[in-house]
């Protein structure tokens, strides 16, 4: 019951408060309002202005440019002749020496090509044995042979071996050199004897 007069005492209480809001708004509004002036004034943009040509004047007369004298000319230098020496060659240089003048007898002229021992062109060393270098053993082999006239190395053989193991890798060695050939009157000749030695290390 307490409620139902509470709700017919707080409606009409609301609106009447509603409305007096909305009137005092109304009133203010209306009081802040101020006249437009919808006088204004007329704007004129004009795009077809004169411009005014610019002329320069650049007529220039040859009375105007000041006369530039040149430059004087350079001195003239006198070229002196040099004198020709009076005294002989002989005086100025010295005395030159007398060599005996050579003799062009036929007997004592020889063209033969000057001789030459054979001479190693390729020489590859020999592989170490894989059997000796598993057991790690060194050792020396002496190997003599002799040289073709064309340069290639033949008939091989062992002079001595630390070991047999190092016998055949120095033979195969030897074979593949190559060498320029004895040379005597200017004639190939065979090279007879020519010893070498190979050392097997495993260190290098």
């Amino acid at each position: 019951m307490a409620s139902l007069v509470r709700l017919f005492v707080s409606v009409p209480l609301a609106a009447i408060i509603t409305f007096l809001l909305f009137t005092l708004m109304q009133i203010l509004i209306f009081e802040d309002s101020v006249p437009l002036n919808t006088e204004t004034e007329d704007l004129r943009i004009s795009i077809a202005e004169r411009v005014e040509e610019i002329v320069r004047d650049r007529t220039v007369t040859v009375d105007d440019v000041e006369q530039v004298e040149p430059p004087p000319p350079p001195p003239q230098i006198e070229r002196q002749a040099a004198d020709q020496p009076n005294e002989s060659l002989s005086t100025v240089v010295g005395g030159l020496p007398e060599f005996d003048r050579p003799s062009l007898g036929g007997d004592n002229i020889s063209f033969d090509v000057s001789d030459r021992d054979a001479q190693p062109l390729v020489r590859l060393e020999p592989q170490y044995p894989p059997r000796m270098l598993e057991r790690g053993v060194e050792g020396t082999c002496d190997v003599q042979f002799d040289v073709t006239p064309e340069g290639n190395p033949t008939n091989v053989r062992i002079l001595r071996c630390s070991n047999s193991g190092f016998e055949s890798a120095s033979i195969r060695a030897v074979e593949r050199w190559r060498y320029q050939p004895r040379v005597q009157d200017g004639v190939a000749q065979w090279r007879r004897g020519v010893q070498t030695q190979f050392q097997f290390s495993i260190s290098g």
